[in-house]
């Protein structure tokens, strides 16, 4: 296909991709690859899933948008099963909390900023992320993204925006003064490398945020629904944010964010405080409500964990990985670099070639996020594949 009327925003596709079926995906000439990345953690029931696309099928067939000015059948049993999802874990008793849909994980974070900041009211605006983190594109979450050379072509960035070293309480706490309206943390940095932020600091940064007076938004944009072996990566540590953002397994594929948060923080938003056109229409909400049900039937984080933890035995077994790290169906591969090997992007490149898709998530670390729906059998391939790439030197 001709790239020529596209702006250069993603650089020239090394494969146009036609068809998928669960963990596989075939191009133009017909060459099949292992799906091990998921469209970036998206698509975690795999592709063309014969439920999903009966509830897109369906829904379009009936009624696709009427915009929030009026009410759809299908958002009450949706933001049931995410509120219930979120409050599953430790500390999630007591009363029901409130999502307000979005289309995207950056819209996602957008919102959140902005909840919390009306919450907070005015003089307690900023918002303290990690080094390392990632949040989004558009201008105030990449503002919130703690990665500065991000930053630099689109300078001036919104004000209220500052960054701590991860898994650093006590930075965090020499951090914190009384204009900090929140804390924003990735349980898992997934573009910065897949690093864990670690047990013990998430319940610092619990603590802390309770004695300050200070919100702790959770953005499970590619950790959440199951992917790292639990509904929610958070709920590993013990701890229950108050405001959480979901995203990309939402709609296996369909464009749908969300934001959960504690009714008394999502009390501040009144009518008018913030909007879009398409957040919830209803076939965006038919792919979340089947994408959910599925996620549920097939008991997704006991499948992440399961085949998370084979995948890791795997890997650590192979000569030129330096080590594994993760949780669930989300994890990091450092790569050895001996007499200046190639980088990870490099290799991703060389397993795509092989037919498996991976990414370079750093330039020494590769990202594998593969499908719930993953085989025993592909799951060896796989690991095969990116065996043999790295023995190729």
């Amino acid at each position: 296909m001709s790239q020529a009327a596209l702006i250069n925003n993603y650089g020239t596709p090394p494969v146009t991709f036609v068809r998928g079926a669960g963990a596989e995906l075939w191009d133009e000439q017909g060459r099949r690859y292992l799906d091990f990345l998921c469209g970036l953690a998206v698509t975690g029931l795999g592709h063309a899933h014969p439920a999903v696309t009966a509830a897109v099928a369906g829904q379009a067939a009936t009624l696709i948008h009427t915009s929030n000015l009026f009410a759809n059948d299908l958002t009450a049993g949706v933001v049931a099963t995410l509120d219930r999802l979120i409050r599953s874990g430790p500390g999630g008793d007591g009363e029901a909390g409130r999502v307000l849909f979005q289309n995207s994980g950056a819209e996602a974070v957008e919102a959140a900023i902005k909840l919390a900041r009306k919450h907070q009211g005015y003089g307690r605006h900023d918002v303290i992320t990690a080094y390392g983190s990632f949040h989004g594109r558009t201008l105030a979450a990449l503002a919130a993204t703690g990665q500065p050379e991000k930053h630099e072509p689109f300078q001036p960035l919104p004000q209220g925006f500052r960054y701590v070293p991860n898994n650093d309480i006590e930075a965090l706490e020499a951090a914190l003064d009384p204009s900090v309206a929140a804390v924003m943390l990735e349980p898992i940095q997934g573009e910065g490398g897949v690093i864990p932020a670690t047990i013990e600091y998430l319940q610092a940064v619990r603590r802390v945020c309770d004695e300050r007076g200070v919100l702790l938004i959770a953005d499970e944009i590619q950790t959440g629904l199951g992917r790292t072996g639990s509904w929610f990566c958070f709920q590993q540590s013990g701890v229950q944010p108050d405001i959480v953002t979901v995203a990309k397994g939402l709609g296996n594929g369909f464009p749908v964010g969300a934001v959960w948060a504690r009714a008394d923080t999502a009390a501040a938003f009144l009518p008018g405080d913030h909007g879009s056109t398409f957040a919830g229409q209803p076939l965006a909400l038919a792919a979340a409500s089947a994408v959910l049900g599925e996620l549920e039937a097939i008991d997704a984080p006991a499948v992440a964990r399961r085949l998370g933890a084979e995948l890791q035995r795997r890997l650590d077994a192979i000569d030129g990985v330096a080590g594994v790290r993760g949780s669930g169906l989300l994890i990091g591969v450092e790569l050895s670099q001996p007499n200046g090997a190639r980088d990870a992007r490099d290799i991703a490149s060389a397993c795509l070639r092989s037919g498996l898709v991976v990414n370079g998530v750093t330039p020494t670390a590769l990202r594998l996020a593969p499908p719930f729906v993953l085989s025993d059998e592909q799951l060896s391939e796989g690991c095969d594949i990116l065996a043999a790439v790295l023995k190729e030197g």
